[in-house]
């Protein structure tokens, strides 16, 4: 069997889908690093909303997920930019997620670190990024997750230099009961970001980054570095307090970056990992051997497709991650909230199946066949 896949051109083209899956089943306990995917939202297809109403999730769907990711020995974090944090899903909705969520860890003895942010606000003064900030970290708390303090668009632009970040950051990582993942987004996933720390210059940047940590090391467990820029995350952890974790979040580069070197290596908490799950954990158990080789030829294939869904406009990678995961069966549909799902085009789908695909990605081919071929007759691509 084959099917007609659109490219760029406006041409089809002739692909011959694989007819297995790639074997992958839950073992044992990952040991070697801590790995979390950072997961989407499914929503309910049929809730009468807008684009711009409050999510409608299907609830259902969203944790078995979930359940999906902790039976392969992942953590999970949660209501991250992955779930559509400020593009989609508003903080009820995530304040609702990380409590679910959190009861379903508990529940099954998964891993879970849930976002916290800023996104009750539009704007507002120093004063008022840190009351939103505590908020958030209350429920956070109170669910029983760890927390992930995440970069703030309020923040940025409230901020008028470095001091305003070392002093918010102080005060959220005083009150912290435990320590916490600190979140550094770069613009390319969220353009209201740039100049965060204090400055557009990466390096002043960093260096305050590095003061907040140094200030409060026993209240930081990690940092998750967003940048795309391996050779500087390389640098970063280098210069970490010793107890300090780097969980990389640079979905280019994440096979070498989590194999690392003769003088340390990075944890993950990745989005690529929401597609990826049962095959990032199965590398990692190879890895966990010590077969350094054999992790990256599970994990160095896969970063075309990892490519393929963040390319620019970075931040529309999450239709992509819905797409595979509709195409894999883990839900019914490919709708998502604030209508996303219209965020990229046909040749993009079309070349993320193929990618998938390729990689034996889903568990069943034929259906995800059939589904890409629905796709494209919506398209007006005859079957």
């Amino acid at each position: 069997m084959t099917i007609q896949l659109p490219d760029s051109s406006g041409g089809l083209r002739t692909y011959e889908p694989r007819t297995d899956p790639l074997a992958v089943t839950p073992g044992a306990p990952l040991a070697s690093r801590t790995v979390f995917s950072a997961a989407h939202v499914v929503a309910d297809p049929f809730a009468d909303v807008s684009p711009d109403s409050p999510a409608a999730v299907d609830w259902d769907a969203t944790l078995a997920f979930r359940r999906h990711l902790w039976s392969h020995g992942l953590g999970v974090a949660e209501a991250m930019d992955t779930a559509q944090r400020g593009m989609g899903l508003d903080w009820a909705g995530a304040a609702e997620l990380i409590r679910r969520s959190a009861a379903e860890a508990k529940a099954v003895g998964g891993r879970i670190a849930c976002g916290v942010g800023t996104d009750q606000l539009a704007s507002g003064t120093l004063a008022e990024v840190r009351a939103a900030y505590e908020e958030q970290l209350a429920v956070v708390e109170a669910s029983g997750a760890q927390a992930i303090l995440m970069a703030s668009r309020a923040l940025a632009a409230a901020a008028r230099g470095p001091e305003d970040y070392l002093e918010v950051y102080g005060h959220l990582l005083r009150q912290a009961t435990e320590p916490v993942i600190l979140h550094w987004l770069g613009p390319m996933f969220d353009p209201a970001l740039e100049g965060y720390w204090g400055s557009s210059d990466l390096d002043a940047a960093t260096d305050t980054f590095l003061e907040v940590i140094a200030a409060h090391p026993d209240k930081v467990d990690g940092i998750k570095v967003s940048l795309l820029d391996a050779r500087r995350e390389v640098d970063l952890r280098r210069r970490l307090p010793q107890g300090v974790r780097c969980y990389t979040g640079d979905d280019f580069h994440y096979p070498e970056l989590i194999a690392g070197d003769d003088q340390g290596f990075s944890h993950a908490l990745l989005g690529i990992f929401d597609p990826l799950g049962p095959l990032a954990a199965e590398a990692v158990r190879v890895l966990d051997t010590g077969d350094t080789a054999g992790f990256r030829a599970l994990l160095d294939p896969t970063v075309e497709l990892s490519r393929h869904l963040f390319q620019a406009p970075t931040r529309f990678y999450k239709t992509g991650v819905v797409f595979l995961a509709w195409l894999a069966g883990h839900q019914s549909h490919f709708t998502m909230v604030g209508g996303l799902q219209s965020a990229r085009s046909l040749p993009h789908f079309a070349r993320a199946y193929e990618l998938a695909d390729s990689l034996g990605l889903f568990p069943d081919p034929k259906l995800a066949e059939e589904r890409m071929k629905n796709l494209l007759a919506l398209y007006g691509v005859a079957r």
